[in-house]
C-alpha cells in the first residue's frame, strides 16, 4: 500500500550573516545577514512562491537572522500577514568558548578533524562560554532572553547536537506538532544545527551519520510526512541542484585549513 503525503514542512536554514562570511563561530550572537544573504532569502522566497506555496504559519528563533530571512521569505512571496512565533528553542547550537572563533584557524591550530568534530559531531560539547569571554555579556544581558520559557541561569553555555535536540523537542511537539496536525502549512526559518537536530528526530539519521549532514544557507528543504509525521522520502533541497551542492561544499570547506596562496 501506497502511503498517501498527509503534511508537507518546509525547513529553511537563514541567509548569509556576517560572520558566516568572515568564517567565524556566530551560534548565540545576534548577527543580521549579510548583502550575499538577503539575496539568498530573496530568491528563496522567489522560488518558494514559484512553486505555488502557501504558508500559514511561520517560526523562527529570535535571533535576528532567522527572523530577517522569515520576513524577506514572505515579502517575496506577497505573504507577509502570515503570523510569525519566535521562540529561543529554534536558536542556533551554542558553540560556548569557540563563538566568535575562526574555524579555518582553529584547523590550522587544532586539526581538521577536531573542527569537524566540534562542528558536526551528535554528543560532543565544545568547552562551554565564560564570564571573561568577550561575548559573554553580549549574550546574556540582551533583552530578548528575559522572555524565554527558562530563566536566563538555566539557558546554555554551551551544547552538543544532542544538547539542541533535546531543548528543541519540547517546541517541536507542543507548539509546531499540534498546527501541523491542523492542516496548517508550516514554513520553520531556524538555523543550521537546529534544522539538521530536528531533521535527525524525523528522519531517524543515526548519530554517525549526522556527521555528514550539510545544510547551505539560504536553501529550503521540503519533508513530506504521513500521518505519523514520518518521512514519505528523503527530504529534498528545493532549487538548481548543481548551485546547492557547490552550496554544501562550500559550507564543508569552512572547517578546513586554508590553502596557502602561491606568490
Amino acid at each position: 500500500m501506497i502511503k498517501m503525503t498527509k503534511y508537507k514542512l518546509v525547513l529553511l536554514r537563514h541567509g548569509e550573516g556576517a560572520w558566516n562570511k568572515e568564517n567565524r563561530f556566530c551560534s548565540w550572537v545576534d548577527q543580521k545577514l549579510s548583502s550575499d544573504g538577503i539575496k539568498e532569502a530573496q530568491n528563496c522566497g522567489k522560488h518558494l512562491k514559484a512553486l505555488g506555496f502557501q504558508f500559514d504559519l511561520v517560526f523562527t528563533s529570535i535571533l535576528s537572522r532567522s527572523i530577517q530571512t522569515a520576513w524577506l521569505v514572505l515579502e517575496e512571496m506577497g505573504q507577509e500577514w502570515v503570523p510569525t512565533q519566535s521562540s529561543w528553542r529554534l536558536n542556533e547550537r551554542h558553540y560556548g568558548a569557540l563563538i566568535g572563533l575562526n574555524r579555518a584557524e582553529m584547523a590550522l591550530n587544532h586539526g581538521e578533524e577536531q573542527v569537524k568534530i566540534w562542528r558536526r559531531s551528535y554528543d560532543v560539547t565544545p568547552p562551554p562560554i565564560t564570564e571573561s569571554h568577550p561575548y559573554y555579556k553580549e549574550i546574556y544581558n540582551d533583552r530578548r532572553y528575559k522572555y524565554c520559557d527558562v530563566s536566563q541561569d538555566k539557558l546554555p553555555k554551551a551544547e552538543s547536537l544532542k544538547d539542541v535536540l533535546e531543548r528543541l523537542l519540547p517546541y517541536w511537539n507542543e507548539k509546531i506538532v499540534p498546527e501541523l496536525k491542523s492542516g496548517k502549512m508550516i514554513l520553520i526559518s531556524a538555523h543550521g544545527n537546529s534544522t539538521r537536530a530536528l531533521l535527525k528526530h524525523l528522519e531517524g539519521i543515526s548519530d554517525e551519520e549526522i556527521v555528514n549532514l550539510t545544510l547551505p544557507t539560504g536553501v529550503p528543504v521540503l519533508l513530506e510526512l504521513d500521518e505519523n509525521l514520518r518521512p514519505l522520502s528523503p527530504h529534498q533541497f528545493l532549487g538548481d541542484q548543481e548551485a546547492i551542492q557547490a552550496a554544501i561544499r562550500k559550507v564543508e570547506d569552512q572547517g578546513k585549513v586554508l590553502p596557502v596562496e602561491k606568490k
